[in-house]
C-alpha cells in the first residue's frame, strides 16, 4: 500500500499534535516550522479533561498529569467578595481538579517526542499552498513539497489560510492585553487558600492565578487598551500599578515576581470562517479559529482538533470523507465556543461601577446548575471514535 504523506505548516501546539496524531497512524510527515528551533515561549497553558483525552489520541500520556490544579477557588470581585464560589462541593470541583497548568515548553517537549526528529524541520519559511488535482503543494524558502494532505497550524496569522482562503477577514483586536507570568509559589499564597486559585474581576481588568507543578504559579492579567502598548519603566510595573488596589494575595503576588519573568501580547481572535477544509488541506488551532483566552481553552482546542483529525484520517474510507466530517465536526463545537469566550471577555472586563454591581449580583443569583452545565460542555468532549456510533459508519463523499 502506498505511503499516505502529509505537510504540517507549523510547530506548535497544534501543528505537533496532528503530526503526532498522523505519524501514530503510519502517516509520513513533514513538520515545516519557520523559526529557528521548536520552541514556545514562557508561559503557562490550562489542560482541562479534554486535553488529555485529545493528548492519549495522538499518544501521549502520562507525562503531564501530575500538579493537578486540584479545588478552584472560583470568581471574586477586585475587593476580594466571592462572586461564584467553586470549591465548597465536590460536584463543582469535578473538572477543575482534574486539570493542569502546565508551562508550554513542557507541553512541546512530550509532543516533540511523538514526532521522528526527521520529519521536523525548522527555520522553513513558507511561501504558499496551492492545490494540485486531489493532493497539495507547499512552497517554502528552499523549494516546494508535494503531498496527500496539508495541514495549516501556523496562527493566527496563518499563510495557508491567506492562500487558499482569499476571502477570509483579518485577525481583529479584541481591545484587550494579556499579562502572563510563571514564578516560584510566593510566600504570601501559603495560608490563601482558596482565594489563592481563583480569578478576580475588576475594572476594566482581570487577574487569575493558579498553580503549577514544581511548585510554580501561573498568573495571568487583561486590561482593556490600545493595542501596541509598551510600558516606558517596565510591564511588572505597569501591572503592579493597575493591581496595587486590588484584593489579597494580588498584590503580594507581584511584589514576589521578577521583571523579566512578565510576558505581554495583545490578545487578537480570527473571524468565523465558513470552512476549516479547501480540498486536501486542513486548518487547526488559531489558524482556524484564534479565540480569546477567556474560557482557557485555546490550547485545549487545538488538541482536539488534532486529535479528530488523526482519528478520522485512520477511520473514514477516504481523505476527502474523512476532511469533510472533520469540518462537520469541529467548526460548529468551536465556533461555539469562540463565542462563548468573546462573550465572557465582555463581560468580564466591564468598567462602569453600576454595571459591574448588577453584573456581580446577577451572577450571584444564578443556580449553581447553571455553571456546571457550562462546564460539562467544554470538558466532557471525547475523541470522535469514543462517540456513541463511532465513526465506521461515514460515508464516502459522492
Amino acid at each position: 500500500m502506498t505511503e499516505k504523506t502529509a505537510v504540517v505548516v507549523g510547530g506548535g501546539i497544534g501543528g505537533l499534535g496532528t503530526a503526532a496524531g498522523l505519524v501514530r497512524r503510519g502517516w509520513s510527515v513533514t513538520v515545516l516550522e519557520q523559526a529557528d528551533a521548536f520552541t514556545e515561549v514562557g508561559a503557562g497553558i490550562s489542560l482541562w479533561p479534554n486535553a488529555f483525552r485529545a493528548l492519549e489520541a495522538v499518544g501521549v500520556t502520562g507525562r503531564l498529569g501530575e500538579g493537578r490544579i486540584g479545588v478552584a477557588g472560583g470568581l471574586r470581585d477586585w475587593r476580594g467578595r466571592w462572586i461564584v464560589r467553586m470549591d465548597d462541593t465536590a460536584q463543582a470541583t469535578r473538572y477543575t481538579a482534574g486539570a493542569v497548568v502546565a508551562h508550554r515548553s513542557e507541553l512541546l517537549s512530550v509532543l516533540l517526542d511523538q514526532v521522528p526528529v526527521e520529519s521536523r524541520l525548522a527555520g522553513v519559511r513558507v511561501r504558499g499552498v496551492r492545490r494540485a488535482g486531489s493532493r497539495a503543494v507547499v512552497t517554502h524558502d528552499g523549494g516546494s513539497i508535494e503531498a496527500d494532505l496539508v495541514v495549516g497550524a501556523d496562527g493566527v496569522r496563518s499563510v495557508v489560510r491567506g492562500a487558499l482562503w482569499p476571502d477570509a477577514a483579518p485577525p481583529r483586536y479584541s481591545r484587550h492585553t494579556v499579562w502572563r507570568i510563571v514564578l516560584p509559589r510566593p510566600a504570601a499564597l501559603a495560608d490563601a487558600g482558596a482565594k489563592a486559585w481563583a480569578e478576580t474581576w475588576g475594572p476594566g481588568g482581570v487577574f487569575g492565578m493558579f498553580p503549577m507543578p514544581g511548585d510554580r504559579v501561573y498568573c495571568y492579567a487583561t486590561a482593556t487598551v490600545p493595542p501596541g502598548g509598551r510600558s516606558p519603566d517596565g510591564e511588572l510595573a505597569e501591572l503592579r500599578r493597575r493591581f496595587s488596589d486590588w484584593c489579597d494575595p494580588v498584590p503580594a503576588v507581584l511584589a514576589a515576581a521578577r521583571p523579566e519573568e512578565v510576558l505581554r501580547n495583545d490578545v487578537y481572535y480570527l473571524p468565523l470562517l465558513p470552512t476549516y477544509v479547501s480540498g486536501p488541506v486542513a486548518l487547526v488551532g488559531d489558524a482556524a479559529h484564534a479565540m480569546t483566552p477567556n474560557l482557557g481553552q485555546g490550547g485545549c482546542q487545538a488538541l482536539e482538533d488534532a486529535a479528530t483529525l488523526a482519528v478520522l484520517v485512520e477511520a473514514a474510507p477516504d481523505l476527502p470523507t474523512a476532511l469533510r466530517r472533520y469540518d462537520e465536526v469541529r467548526r460548529p463545537r468551536t465556533q461555539a465556543l469562540w463565542k462563548r469566550s468573546l462573550q465572557t471577555g465582555t463581560v468580564s472586563h466591564v468598567r462602569s461601577a453600576p454595571v459591574r454591581v448588577v453584573r456581580n449580583a446577577v451572577l450571584r443569583t444564578l443556580p449553581r446548575s447553571i455553571f456546571l452545565k457550562s462546564l460539562t460542555r467544554p470538558f466532557s468532549w471525547r475523541p470522535e471514535s469514543a462517540l456513541e456510533g463511532g465513526v465506521t459508519a461515514i460515508r464516502p463523499v459522492v
